[in-house]
């Protein structure tokens, strides 16, 4: 029978608010939050704290996706955030916010207790979205509520995959939790193909592939907003965007290669903004970014907004996208919906999602990649326009497609 309630974990979110642009992740978390508050079906909240676990009215969700949309946030903190959160203090004021929304509460020791009796007699479909809040003890008590069905949504299994590419200390713990999704979730959504194979071929060695579907995370890409560029920001000749999370796996050396070599053959590089905070890198590349010289050709802007974020893509020669590992990779879309070209490394995903619109690169040589960038150098907008030839991913079918299940 369907389900009459949905619970939305919004665990990853709430202590995302405060903290910077928000993730491809976040991204998915928040529209999972707009759609459950606009659906026919009631929604509530499920939040874990370092005191524990609240279900929160609905009301919760929109409190989340308003901040995480940019609506200021609170201050104030209660005593158990002073208590809990002591050096985390927006966390602590968000925590705080959110009691207000609080139908239940309860420590983890009796989280099993508290979730029987919040959703009694319900048909309630449980979705996290976010990576979060998967640990063994949590699913077990969320599987000891009648009627309550485990929907999880595995973004990429990279930290496995590519255990070169993950933060150091994560990959254990990411190993545990799609542990616990493999032996207590009832469905599975995968965003690719691709993702969907490798996450159920590391579930297989776990012991348990759950039931799963695939059902691509839609795009919504900003209108772009030169407005909002950086005051004296050179636009004067061609430029290249690389956009993402300035991280091991996003290649970015390989880029910074290229246009040192254009500099050494004596040539004028066009420009190149890499667009990203800063993740976890090695000290090489954050020495290398670090000794970029302010008035050259390659600049890494942070905290754009996304409005001119899209103003450079939209301008932009090409994205170039050197990932070596992607669940799904968000760019390479965004820059297509505006007509941007792409030059993306060789990877399935990407050629799942984009086709024949994208330029495919060996990700281990330099020299196609600074042969193209030359090419599209000398032809500047030549390409710019040209649309992808396939519907864009889009949230209406991916809801259509996950929703249906229930």
């Amino acid at each position: 029978m369907p389900h009459d309630l949905r619970v939305l974990d919004v665990t990853r979110l709430a202590s995302r608010l405060g903290r910077g642009a928000l993730t491809g992740i976040d991204r998915v978390e928040l529209a999972y939050a707009r759609r459950f508050l606009e659906g026919n079906v009631p929604a509530l909240a499920l939040l874990r704290t370092a005191a524990g676990v609240v279900v929160l009215r609905a009301g919760a969700l929109r409190w989340i996706a308003e901040r995480a949309e940019g609506a200021p946030l609170p201050a104030r903190r209660d005593l158990l955030a002073r208590l809990t959160r002591r050096g985390s203090p927006v966390q602590g004021a968000v925590e705080t916010a959110l009691r207000g929304f609080a139908l239940r509460r309860a420590p983890m020791a009796l989280a099993g207790v508290a979730l029987r009796r919040a959703f009694a007699g319900r048909r309630v479909g449980y979705y996290n979205v976010g990576h979060s809040n998967l640990s063994g003890r949590m699913l077990r008590a969320l599987g000891g509520v009648p009627g309550l069905e485990v929907v999880v949504m595995i973004h990429d299994t990279i930290p496995l995959d590519h255990p070169e590419f993950a933060r150091p200390g994560t990959v254990e713990p990411f190993r545990a939790r799609l542990a616990a999704v493999s032996a207590h979730a009832h469905r599975v959504i995968h965003i690719t193909a691709d993702a969907r194979a490798r996450t159920e071929a590391q579930m297989a060695r776990l012991g348990r592939v759950p039931p799963g579907i695939v059902a691509p995370i839609g795009v919504t890409p900003a209108a772009p907003d030169p407005a909002a560029l950086p005051p004296g920001l050179p636009l004067d000749r061609p430029w290249f965007v690389a956009l993402g999370t300035i991280e091991p796996r996003k290649n970015i050396g390989l880029l910074l290669d290229v246009w040192e070599a254009m500099a050494a053959a004596g040539r004028a590089p066009p420009r190149l903004f890499i667009l990203g905070g800063r993740g976890w890198a090695g000290a090489d590349l954050l020495a290398r970014l670090d000794a970029l010289p302010p008035d050259g050709p390659v600049r890494v802007l942070q905290g754009l907004g996304d409005g001119a974020v899209a103003a450079l893509l939209a301008g932009a020669e090409a994205l170039l996208f050197p990932s070596m590992a992607e669940g799904f990779g968000l760019p390479p879309l965004e820059a297509a919906a505006l007509g941007t070209p792409v030059i993306a490394g060789d990877l399935a995903v990407t050629k799942e999602l984009l086709g024949d619109y994208a330029v495919y690169l060996p990700l281990e040589d330099r020299y196609p990649w600074q042969h193209k960038i030359e090419e599209r150098t000398e032809n500047p907008g030549r390409l710019r326009g040209q649309g992808m030839g396939r519907a864009l991913p889009a949230w209406e079918d991916h809801f259509n497609r996950v929703l249906s299940l229930e």
